[in-house]
């Protein structure tokens, strides 16, 4: 088993020594709204970026033991190299040889420790996170017929979301969402646990659930 980051230039890193383990955290995100009297509702949102953690040290003296090979790098030039790494602007390749691991990250952190009786050791503790770039397409257009109808979500089964915007109130948001700005006392029933005892007291950037 091999760990290296290979940046755009084709230059490739390799760890001489490998991490006794390695963590990835996967995580998904979602938005809490509550609900008056119903409690609070997770709304899913898109997967989040992946974190891969793991730990090591560049030794200043080869062991056969333990080294995947020789010379060993120079241990303050190895963690010179992951500081540029770290700010880089343009993401790295992380292969594990021997598992599934080959994808793009940038480096989101590391710490090293030099440690007393090891003299010329650097352990390092490295933090990454999975790149992806941004891709934003055109919406198509709507398909006709029955075909159309069969795709559009169920907004049924989920209460609908508004984000107060500069300028808004209670009346006007009922306006624009319900039709008459009298049914404001609705809009403020279901959230009066986000607002509170004054109506008049929303603030930007709150998420209302409309009736």
């Amino acid at each position: 088993m091999e760990f290296s980051l290979r940046d755009g230039n084709g230059e490739n890193f390799v760890f001489p020594v490998n991490p006794e383990e390695v963590q990835i955290t996967r995580e998904r995100g979602y938005d809490t709204v509550s609900l008056l009297s119903l409690g609070d509702f997770d709304f899913p949102q898109g997967e989040r970026v992946k974190e891969i953690t793991f730990s090591s040290f560049f030794p200043k003296v080869y062991n056969e033991s333990y080294c995947n090979y020789k010379p060993v790098p120079d241990p303050q030039k190895a963690m010179n190299k992951l500081t540029t790494f770290l700010h880089s602007k343009t993401p790295l390749r992380l292969i594990i040889t021997g598992t599934q691991v080959n994808t793009l990250v940038i480096i989101a952190s590391h710490n090293s420790t030099f440690r007393g009786g090891e003299t010329g050791d650097v352990y390092f503790d490295l933090t990454m996170r999975t790149w992806r770039e941004l891709k934003v397409g055109k919406l198509g257009g709507a398909v006709a017929g029955s075909g159309a109808k069969s795709s559009r979500p169920d907004l049924k089964k989920s209460p609908k979301i508004y984000i107060v915007k500069p300028g808004d109130s209670l009346s006007k948001i009922a306006k624009l969402q319900l039709g008459s700005s009298a049914r404001w006392k609705e809009i403020y029933k279901l959230n009066k646990l986000l607002i509170g005892n004054d109506p008049n007291k929303i603030r930007v950037g709150q998420k209302l659930v409309m009736p």
